[in-house]
Parts: C-alpha cells; sequence; structure tokens
C-alpha cells in the first residue's frame, strides 16, 4: 500500500512539472551511457551460451541449421528484457536505493523539504524517467549483441552454413517478437526505478540501514521483474491469438 501511494505521488509530481535538464541528464549518463558495458558483455556471452546449449540438442534431430531462431527468438522475446531489467537492477536500482537512503540518513533530504523543494519530484521523478526511457534501448542492445555474437560462435565455432542460419531466423523472429520484448522492458524498468527510489526513501538509520535498502531494492526488483515477465507474457501471448487467431 505504501508503495502504491508512493508511486500516485511520484505521477502527480511528473505531471504537474517535468525535471529540467540540468537535472535529468547527469541520470541519463548513468543509468544509459555507464550501464552499456555490463549490458553488452551480458548479451554476448548469453548468445554464445544459448549456442553452446542449444547445439548438442539439434544436432541429435539432424536440425542444428536451426539453432539461429531458438537463438534469437529467446533473445528478443526473453532473455534480453529480463536480462537486461536484472543488470539495471543490479547496477542501478541497488545505487540508486544506497544514494537515496544515504541522503535520508544525512537529513539532505529533510533540507530539501525545509527549502520549499519538494524530495519526490527533485529526487524520484528524474530516476524514474531515465529508467522507463533508457532501458528498451539497453535492451535494444542486448539482443543485438546477442544476436552477433550467437551467430559468430555458430558459424565460426560450431560449423553452421550461415545462409540457413539467417534463414531459419527470418521464418521464426518476427516484429512482434521484437517488440513485445520491448514493451515488456518498459515495465521492467519502471518497476526497478519505482521499487528502488521506495526502498532508499524509507531507508533504515546508520550505515547498517543504507546497505538493508540497496539489498532489498535488488531483490525486490527481480522478483518483480519474474512476476511482471509472467503477467506481460500471458496478456501478449493472449494477445496475439486475438489478432492472428489461424495461428492456433
Amino acid at each position: 500500500g505504501d508503495l502504491t501511494l508512493f508511486g500516485l505521488r511520484m505521477l502527480g509530481w511528473m505531471l504537474i512539472r517535468l525535471p529540467r535538464g540540468r537535472v535529468i541528464w547527469p541520470i541519463l549518463y548513468q543509468i544509459g551511457v555507464q550501464s552499456l558495458p555490463v549490458i553488452l558483455i551480458t548479451g554476448g556471452f548469453i548468445g554464445m551460451v544459448l549456442a553452446v546449449q542449444g547445439y548438442d540438442q539439434f544436432a541429435l534431430m539432424n536440425m542444428e541449421t536451426q539453432l539461429g531462431a531458438v537463438i534469437n527468438l529467446t533473445l528478443v522475446k526473453e532473455l534480453g528484457p529480463v536480462l537486461a531489467a536484472v543488470m539495471l537492477a543490479g547496477r542501478v536500482g541497488s545505487a540508486m536505493a544506497a544514494e537515496l537512503g544515504t541522503m535520508r540518513v544525512t537529513e539532505q533530504i529533510d533540507a530539501l523539504t525545509a527549502l520549499g523543494a519538494h524530495p519526490i519530484q527533485y529526487l524520484v521523478v528524474p530516476r524514474f524517467l531515465a529508467c522507463f526511457m533508457l532501458i528498451p534501448l539497453l535492451t535494444l542492445f542486448a539482443d543485438g549483441i546477442g544476436i552477433i555474437s550467437g551467430w559468430v560462435f555458430s558459424t565460426q565455432a560450431l560449423g553452421i552454413n550461415s545462409y540457413h542460419y539467417w534463414h531459419h531466423s527470418r521464418e521464426f523472429v518476427t516484429a512482434w517478437e521484437v517488440c513485445s520484448g520491448v514493451f515488456k522492458s518498459v515495465f521492467f524498468g519502471a518497476a526497478i526505478a519505482l521499487v528502488a527510489c521506495h526502498r532508499g526513501f524509507h531507508s533504515g538509520a546508520g550505515a547498517e540501514g543504507v546497505g538493508k535498502a540497496a539489498t532489498e531494492a535488488f531483490v525486490y526488483s527481480f522478483v518483480a521483474i519474474l512476476a511482471l515477465d509472467f503477467v506481460l507474457g500471458t496478456l501478449l501471448l493472449r494477445a496475439y491469438y486475438l489478432i492472428w487467431p489461424n495461428a492456433m
């Protein structure tokens, strides 16, 4: 209930006034640009791991040329959005909770209130908007590097024909799969920012309280990502069959 009220207050301030550029640009850089290395490394290795794990099973059925369809479909629909969100929760969510928790412990948030600036409008709204806007781009980066790394490893190390690799991928991976993954990532980013800022705002006293807030931010964000992935995946599947009933 408190998290819901916290989110409603944040949305209210977002509708009243958006943050200024000098406030949100450093947060955009911190969340977006500085998260790129870990996102690219994670996406690259996931693409190669999928190739390694799937090759033996497909080779037993003489279907190894269809490995590309499985790798790319799994990346853009599930693993790309989920892993990008988990990396963002671990790197950015914990940092936001620790930063806001430290401000709560050192009474900087109370000082903002005393100076006439609402802390949710000044501290929470820019972080929420940054996560909300940037996680789709980070997801696309993770998808892209995962697809490239999976293709390179499959063709160069496993000996799969490049033409058949992309031919089967084109048959199974459509714009719907890509858009559904990006759509889910938007909700993941919103959940990460909301949970992290809420835990930071309600941090306990002392270093122990700040550490606990950072840990809770990651754990709760991870649970929220998995729950949202299940709910949104179910809804998107139903929507797909409503739009294209002949696909059943």
